[in-house]
């Protein structure tokens, strides 16, 4: 594959759409007749180098909600959804403004996926979420957490060539969100 030129800042709105959709399969649905918005981006460079991007609320979209490529979102529930130990934040999003509140993390890592079911797993038990029967959804390893009524979680888990690349969206309770 031949490339030409250097990616631009439209190519970095690109990949941040892509991810941003991406992370939108792990929020409830828009209610029928919502409009939908338009996230714009904006790219930085970490102290380490690597280029981070951050969407930024369009004017239609709620004033709590962020999204973030390569880190942890501020506000980010850390206690709710801890980072797997050597796992790498592949992207995050939190918007503590709906109710229930959600958010989305995902992240990588050098472990096989059940690993990542059992350690997530583990976490969310010890704080009261109840693991629903099933653990995959057709090829792709899917665990799927109640707590109460309404507030759910879910993990999937997808492993190529050594490494785990899973998603985790979180509808729970504001309180809950810390």
């Amino acid at each position: 594959m031949k490339v030409i030129g250097k990616l631009k800042p439209a190519g970095a709105a690109v990949i941040v759409v892509g991810s941003l959709l991406a992370l939108s399969a792990c929020s409830p649905a828009e209610p029928p007749g919502a409009k939908a918005s338009t996230d714009t981006a904006s790219a930085s460079a970490s102290v380490t180098g690597q280029p981070t991007v951050t969407a930024s609320a369009s004017p239609s979209a709620s004033p709590g909600t962020s999204a973030t490529v390569g880190a942890l979102v501020p506000g980010f529930p850390e206690k709710l959804l801890p980072l797997m130990p050597g796992a790498k934040v592949v992207s995050s999003s939190f918007d503590k403004t709906t109710t229930p509140a959600t958010a989305a993390l995902v992240g990588s890592i050098t472990s096989p996926a059940s690993a990542v079911v059992d350690f997530y797993t583990k976490e969310l038990e010890a704080q009261g979420f109840k693991a629903v029967p099933g653990d995959k959804v057709g090829a792709v390893a899917s665990k799927d957490f109640l707590r109460g009524d309404n507030e759910t979680v879910n993990v999937a888990v997808v492993e190529t060539g050594g490494v785990s690349t899973f998603t985790i969206g979180a509808n729970v309770a504001a309180e809950s969100a810390k």
